[in-house]
């Protein structure tokens, strides 16, 4: 009798192990973003995420979209409705939504965060926030204002945050020999932009893309060694408050 409840525990583990895993998350392959001129800059975030993933091992293929527009923030675009359309036709698994708050405010970003959410889980896709950065032109919020803002829509909404603009922070001052901002001081450069990728990264799929062999041109391997890290630890700071 023992053997035989021996026999019955170990097929019931196995049941409950092959269950676990028919009813997993799966790896998304299909990424929509969704923002203005910080997403498209530098030949785009989804350009340089494609090439971080086939880089990754072993390789993911992943497919991106986008709807970006220059100078609009989440209430343009969702005005616009092209980009509801996108969402909903678009068969994603993640959507990353790029807000742009020193161009408009925090209680619109919430509203709008609010509504795109809702759209993007009709479509049986993830939501995930894009946190971007503060810049001198439009002075008027802090970094640490944005990434509260942010904070405290995830809560609401119970959506992921790639906490992109902190990571730019922590670039600043740990190497300021690297400008994550470009001549204007607001768009990214070649190294915000991957930094930003690696962030997003990070985030949707849970990896550390230290040692990732993609580096755009213009960014040096141990440059690039450095952002990688940074990103994981940005990504790993922020889930567990320290940031």
């Amino acid at each position: 009798m023992a053997k035989i409840a021996l026999m019955l525990g170990i097929a019931a583990f196995a049941i409950t192990v092959v269950l676990a895993q028919a009813v997993a998350t799966p790896v998304p392959h299909k990424i929509l973003f969704i923002g203005d001129s910080f997403t498209f800059w530098q030949e785009g975030i989804y350009t340089h995420f494609e090439k971080l993933a086939a880089a990754d091992n072993p390789p993911l293929i992943v497919t991106t979209g986008k709807f970006t527009i220059g100078g609009a923030f989440l209430h343009r675009l969702w005005d616009t409705k092209d980009c509801i359309n996108v969402i909903n036709t678009g068969s994603f698994d993640v959507a990353v939504l790029q807000e742009d708050i020193p161009e408009t405010t925090i209680a619109d970003f919430r509203e709008y965060a609010r509504k795109f959410v809702a759209e993007i889980r009709k479509s049986h896709a993830r939501p995930v926030f894009f946190m971007a950065w503060a810049y001198p032109k439009l002075g008027w919020i802090s970094m640490a204002e944005i990434a509260q803002a942010h904070r405290d829509a995830a809560k609401e909404l119970n959506v992921d945050v790639a906490p992109v603009g902190l990571a730019w922070e922590q670039a600043s001052k740990q190497r300021p020999g690297i400008n994550v901002y470009g001549p204007d001081h607001e768009h990214p450069s070649i190294y915000g932009t991957y930094l930003a990728t690696c962030v997003i990264y990070a985030t949707i799929y849970g990896r550390d893309p230290s040692g990732f062999a993609y580096f755009p041109s213009g960014v040096t391997a141990e440059e690039a060694a450095f952002l990688q890290k940074l990103a994981w630890q940005t990504v790993q700071d922020y889930r567990a408050g320290r940031v």
